[in-house]
Parts: structure tokens; sequence; C-alpha cells
């Protein structure tokens, strides 16, 4: 992956700005409104440099959109354009979110109908992610059972460790009985990152997952706490945005920091505004119990939780090649996918619709926003918008 022309960090914030205002739809559309600007567009770099781009992304725990934009900015303009990009993109939704944990909060809307309709939304948007995941990542009966014994452990034992275990042994498993095809052919041009540089954020990335627990621990600080759940999240999460919620929803509900029904809420809101899911931890750490939380809060859960992508993708892109010609990693890659489509499925009965849907009236909303989703192809932010207007009029007038 060459360096393309230079450009400055300045310009590289300003378009990738305008793509955090304007990419509705999730990690999917995200990398098409990003091809079509930085590669038809403006051409920063080639059609082969972003398909490798792309399949890094996939490859690395983490938010897959951000993590392109992440390496086209390191690209175009150096660390400072990595930042740059990172930042313009994913400001308007921190911005947006972090506001809605405060109008949450401030107004006590926390039995609001429509706030239940952005439960009902969660449910439907995340059943169609998982109807799209296990059609990617699982395909084959050897690959879905796996998704099904990861989701049924994962019900079974509540409890991060297991989310742990899960994703370890997919990847196992897939080292062991997985064979997956080797890669089309991939751009092959020198890294800009330097091996001692890439090396030492890989070392750093590996002590901050170690470490964080253990300082957590022994200082017995929340905030160093809060640091450590979404590190941890950010750490961990193979296959896209939506696999963060049960990750996060072990994080900071299962301690008592953020209310169920409120945690719920806030990702059905997340998904009504552009920009990268992962910013659904600005309203969990604006909302969080303890301190730190309000504007500190929301700033230190979302550099937390994207902290991790930023030393994978230095990390990593000057061994991406050899990696990616592996049939090892490809094999373990394919396991460890296969398995997070089983936690995304866990999560989608517990806690999403076991929190939300509650009646009739809920499942027959579910089903329809479902039927709009899959069968006409609705933009996600348009669903949620009409689940919390309908929640709102049934529960007007008193039906379910």
């Amino acid at each position: 992956m060459a360096r393309q022309r230079e450009g400055s960090v300045g310009e590289v914030f300003r378009v990738a700005l305008l793509l955090g205002l304007t990419s509705f739809g999730g990690p999917i559309a995200h990398l098409g409104y990003f091809r079509r600007e930085y590669v038809e567009r403006r051409r920063w770099l080639s059609d082969a440099t972003y398909a490798d781009l792309v399949a890094l992304s996939q490859f690395l725990p983490g938010p897959a959109s951000s993590q392109v934009g992440i390496g086209v900015g390191l690209l175009r303009a150096g660390y400072g354009g990595a930042v740059a990009a990172w930042l313009a993109f994913t400001l308007p939704s921190a911005v947006l979110l972090t506001a809605f944990a405060f109008l949450a909060a401030g107004a006590d809307v926390a039995d609001s109908g429509w706030i239940h309709g952005l439960k009902l939304a969660a449910v439907a948007i995340v059943a169609t992610a998982v109807l799209s995941m296990w059609r990617n990542l699982a395909p084959d009966l050897p690959r879905g059972l796996l998704a099904l014994v990861a989701a049924a452990v994962i019900l079974a034992i509540h409890s991060p460790f297991a989310q742990l275990a899960v994703i370890a042994g997919g990847g196992l498993i897939g080292w062991a009985f997985l064979r997956v095809p080797a890669p089309v052919e991939i751009d092959e041009s020198p890294s800009p990152v330097g091996r001692r540089t890439a090396g030492m954020a890989l070392a750093l990335f590996i002590g901050l997952l170690a470490g964080l627990p253990i300082a957590a621990a022994v200082t017995g600080l929340t905030g160093l706490a809060v640091v450590e759940s979404f590190y941890r999240a950010g750490s961990l999460v193979f296959g896209g945005g939506h696999v963060v919620l049960p990750l996060l929803n072990e994080a900071v509900v299962g301690p008592g920091w953020v209310d169920p029904d409120q945690f719920l809420a806030g990702y059905g809101a997340a998904q009504a505004i552009p920009g990268p899911l992962f910013t659904f931890a600005a309203f969990l750490g604006a909302s969080l119990r303890p301190e730190p939380n309000g504007l500190a809060g929301a700033a230190i859960a979302v550099g937390a939780i994207f902290l991790p992508s930023f030393l994978l993708v230095i990390g990593v892109f000057p061994f991406w090649h050899r990696l990616r010609a592996s049939p090892t990693f490809r094999n373990a890659l394919a396991g460890t996918n296969a398995a997070v489509v089983g936690l995304l499925l866990a999560a989608l009965y517990d806690p999403v619709a076991t929190s939300a849907v509650t009646s009739l009236v809920d499942v027959a909303l579910v089903v329809a926003a479902l039927g709009v989703l899959i069968l006409r192809d609705a933009p996600p932010w348009l669903v949620v918008a009409a689940l919390a207007a309908a929640a709102q009029l049934t529960a007007a007038a008193g039906v379910g």
C-alpha cells in the first residue's frame, strides 16, 4: 500500500468531516461513500490500494469504516492525516450522541413511547445485521454450526470471559478445521509505516490490553476501569460495529454503570445518525453513573474504544501482505468471524429482544421494520424515526 500524492492534514480533515456529516447506513455503506470520494472523485489512491485497505479492516478487530479512513489519512498525509481522518469522521456522531445522552437524562424520558420505539428499532437493525453477517461469515454448515454453538455458550454463561473464550475458541477451531480460499491479487506496494514503528504500536496494543485490567484492579479507580472496559471492547470486536453491542452491554450494564433501557435507547438512536456506530461509546460515556461522565466521560469512552484501531492499523500495515497470504491466518480468521456471528445472535435475543419486545404490538412493529429493511432496503435512520413515532402514538393511545 504505497504512499500516494502528498496532501495536507487540513485537506484530509475537511473531506473526512463532510463524510462524517453525510455517511448514513452503517459500515458497508460507509465504504461505498469512501470509495466514491477518495478513489473516484479525488483520486487519492488507486482501486487496488483501496481494496487492500478494506481487506485489512476486515481482518482487524474494530470499526471497519473508521479503520479504512485511518488508513486513507495515513497514506495521504502521514500520522497527522490518520488522526485528522478519524477525528473528522467521528466528531459529528459523537457530538450528536453526547447531546442525546444529556437530553435523555435531563428530560427523564426513560418511559417515553419514542424511547421504547428506539429500543424496538435496535431489535430490527440487529436482526438484519445478524442475517447479513450469517450470509457473509457463516455461509456453510461448519461455520453455521460454530456460530450456533458460540451463541449457546454466550447465553448459558454471562461473563466477559465467556465472550473472550468464544472468540479465541472460534479462531482455534478455524485454524484446525476450516479451509478458506486464497485471496485475489492484492497491491504489494511499500508500506508507509516502518517495521520498528509498527512493532512499537503492536507492543503498546498488547501491553494496554493486558495491563489495563491489572491496573484497574490494583488501583480501584473507576475512571481506569472505564478506560479498560471501552479499550477491551474496541480490541475484541471482530465482524463490524454491531458486534460491539454485547461487549459494551457486558462492560457498562453488567456493573450497573448504565441502565439497560437507557443502553438500548442509545443504541437505537445511534442508528439514526451518520458516522461510525462505535460513537455509541460517546452516549454511554456521557451516561455513566460513576464519574467520569458527561463531556469528560464521552471523550474518554470514545478515545478508549478507538485507540486499538489506531494501534492495530499502524502495527499491521508493514506485515499485512504476508499475513493475508498465510492459510493459517485466513482459516483462524474465518473461525473467529463465525464465532462473532454467534455472539451477535445471542445479543439479539438477550438483552436486545428480551428488553424491548413486551407485547404483540411490539412484535408487529418489529416485523414491519424488518420487512422494510430487508425487502425494501430502507435506510436505517428512516426506520428508527418511523418506529419512534409509531411507538409514541401507540403509547399515547394506550395500545400495547
